[in-house]
Order: C-alpha cells, then structure tokens, then sequence
C-alpha cells in the first residue's frame, strides 16, 4: 500500500510535478541555449568527444532534423496544441510517474516553443537553437527531455503503469479475478 502511495497522486500533488519538472527543464533549457548564442556565436565549433559530439550553434527553422522547414508557423500551432495536450494529460493522471513523464514532454515541447516566438520576425517563424551536434543531427537539451519523456512513456505502457482511475479499477479487477483463479 505504501508503494501505491508513492506512485498515486492527489491532484495538488500532480500540480506540484508538473510545475516543477517544467521550471527546472525549461531553465535549463533557455540556460543552455542562452550559453550556446553566446560562446558559438562566432561559428567556431567546440569538440566534446570526437565522432560522438561537438558543440555547434545552428537556428533550425524546422522540426527534428530540419524537417518541414518552410512551414515553421505550422510547426509552432503544433507546439503549441501538443503543449496544452500534454498539460492536461499530465493533470488527469492519478500516477505521479505518468505526471513526471508527460511535464519532461511538455518542457521540452514549450522550450523549442519559446525559441520559435522569441525568434521570430512574421508569425511563428521563429528558429530554434540548437547546438549539439551528434554528427547525424544538431539538437538542443529540449529535444533529449522529449526523447527521454517519450522513452519513459513506452516504458510505462509496456509496463502497464496505470494512467487513470479506470485503468486502477481494471488492473485491480484483474488482480482479483487472477488471485481467484489461482486458489488465493
């Protein structure tokens, strides 16, 4: 019970998670970006550990890889519906774990958010700053809080990891049914 507890939470609890996984991510993110604009600005590329990464100041119009770099205003409406998606799906969950999980998603989604309206010259066609180049991509501290926020999801899923109350009640019918089965 003490374990579910831990997991559970009340939803000022999951307010809590969610504001501060979101503050801490996004300073870190704007703070990293803000030291990248100004050490690279000059063009200079720093090496980190050769053939794996270097560190490279680059404005991306488009999404991971420069994709859909001529629409960047529709990227930004993206950003922004999966932002409030991301907030609510955060504030609905009963699991704690599924609040962290989807607040790393969220910062990292309105961190690159941030860069395309900070940066922009017409409507939400603003770049975003990246500046770690992995050889095959450049990206930012934004991009691995979505990866990781994104693994985390599918291991919570593979895991079973009970998003809702619904998903309780069914997990624990079936804990029942299973406990009679098995002459428990």
């Amino acid at each position: 019970m003490s374990g579910t507890r831990l997991i559970l939470g009340r939803p000022r609890a999951r307010v809590a998670v969610l504001a501060c996984v979101a503050v801490v991510a996004l300073a870190l993110d704007q703070g990293t970006k803000l030291l990248a604009e100004a050490t690279l600005a000059d063009g200079r590329t720093i090496t980190v550990i050769p053939g794996l990464l270097a560190l490279k100041l680059v404005h991306n119009p488009g999404a991971s890889l420069g994709m859909g770099s001529g629409h960047t205003w529709a990227i930004a409406l993206l950003a922004v519906a999966a932002c409030v998606a991301l907030v609510v799906a955060a504030l609905r969950t009963v699991n704690l774990v599924w609040t962290a999980a989807l607040s790393l998603a969220f910062a990292g989604a309105f961190g690159n958010l941030i860069d395309r309206i900070a940066y922009a010259e017409g409507f939400l066609d603003g770049k975003v700053v990246d500046f770690l180049d992995y050889g095959w991509s450049v990206g930012n501290v934004a991009d691995i809080f979505l990866m990781a926020a994104g693994i985390a999801v599918v291991v919570l899923i593979l895991l079973n990891v009970p998003f809702s109350a619904k998903d309780l009640a069914t997990d624990g019918a079936g804990r029942d049914e299973r406990e009679e089965a098995g002459g428990r």
